[in-house]
């Protein structure tokens, strides 16, 4: 089977031939027809991350989407999943080829209708942006959600995932024009630049804040947020350091919250999974991304916004 390898970390993958890996107990093999390029995965290839150097060479790839190769315990071959992956984080392969070996425990079933790609491409950054809505930041219908990094792909799921669960308004926030055009188009009613952000929502109380980026348009944010409002982080895009004053935080009783989504158990991450994955199918739920083949993965690895390759 063709299959991209993390040969030495810090390098894009290198494609190559492998031998067809083969299911043990508790495992099911995967006909691989999408798997998205992800931060994490670079993260993991780098030999930078808290995970600590990639035992080399590797699959990569922490989600993919396919098809059943052969029979399962309770499905037929042919059923088409989605499945995770600890591909860079601890010995073994991921998703990024032809074929690919999962716990069972690790394989989401997909319902009927479901685009391989635009799963793959939504995946795990959706799942995020749904668990920081409805879970840690506890949205109530009616609520002003406000979306920070809405360009990236959890920024996207957010704003569209606000609306779907109840917002009452969606402000979105980003850097270029192009993703404001795009978030706009999604469905937020407002879209601000974000080093603009607390001088244009100045008289907006703002209740839940989803932030992937943290650092200075965090501390941007949390100036907008009413009293005993919540700010998610998820990420740390614009910087590892938020400088916000103790004032602030209490004299509003703000409320900062931490998510990621390995705190989901397999039961949760698959309810979130197909709760977005309905979505999706009912045509509330997009992305913007880059189909690649699989040959070109070394190629598309820096590759700006989400990529997916196709075997």
């Amino acid at each position: 089977m063709r299959a991209a390898e993390i040969r030495v970390p810090g390098r894009p993958p290198v494609v190559a031939d492998r031998t067809a890996p083969e299911a043990g107990p508790g495992e099911v093999a995967v006909s691989v027809t999408a798997a998205p390029i992800t931060p994490l995965d670079r993260l993991c290839a780098s030999g930078t991350s808290y995970f600590g150097l990639p035992a080399t060479p590797y699959v990569p790839g922490v989600q993919g989407v396919g098809v059943l190769t052969r029979p399962a315990p309770t499905q037929p071959a042919g059923t088409p999943v989605w499945f995770a992956t600890t591909a860079g984080m601890r010995p073994g392969d991921g998703s990024m080829a032809e074929q690919a070996v999962v716990g069972s425990s690790d394989v989401v079933v997909l319902p009927p209708g479901a685009d391989h790609a635009l799963v793959a491409a939504l995946g795990l950054s959706a799942v995020a942006a749904w668990m920081c809505l409805t879970g840690k930041g506890k949205l109530v219908p009616g609520e002003t959600v406000l979306v920070l990094g809405a360009g990236g792909v959890v920024g996207q799921s957010a704003v569209q995932l606000a609306r779907v669960a109840g917002a009452g308004q969606v402000i979105a926030s980003a850097r270029s024009d192009a993703a404001l055009a795009r978030a706009r188009r999604l469905g937020a009613d407002r879209v601000v630049h974000a080093e603009s952000l607390a001088r244009s929502l100045g008289g907006t109380p703002v209740d839940l804040v989803i932030d992937p980026v943290w650092g200075a348009p965090a501390a941007a944010a949390l100036a907008t947020l009413r009293p005993g409002g919540r700010l998610v982080n998820l990420g740390s895009a614009a910087g590892e350091e938020c400088p916000v004053s103790s004032a602030l935080l209490r004299s509003r009783s703000l409320h900062i919250h931490g998510y990621t989504n390995n705190e989901l158990d397999a039961d949760r991450r698959r309810e979130a999974l197909l709760t977005v994955v309905r979505h999706a199918i009912a045509g509330a739920l997009t992305v913007e991304y880059h189909r690649v083949p699989l040959r070109d993965a070394a190629e598309a690895w820096h590759r700006p916004g989400r990529t997916v390759l196709v075997p």
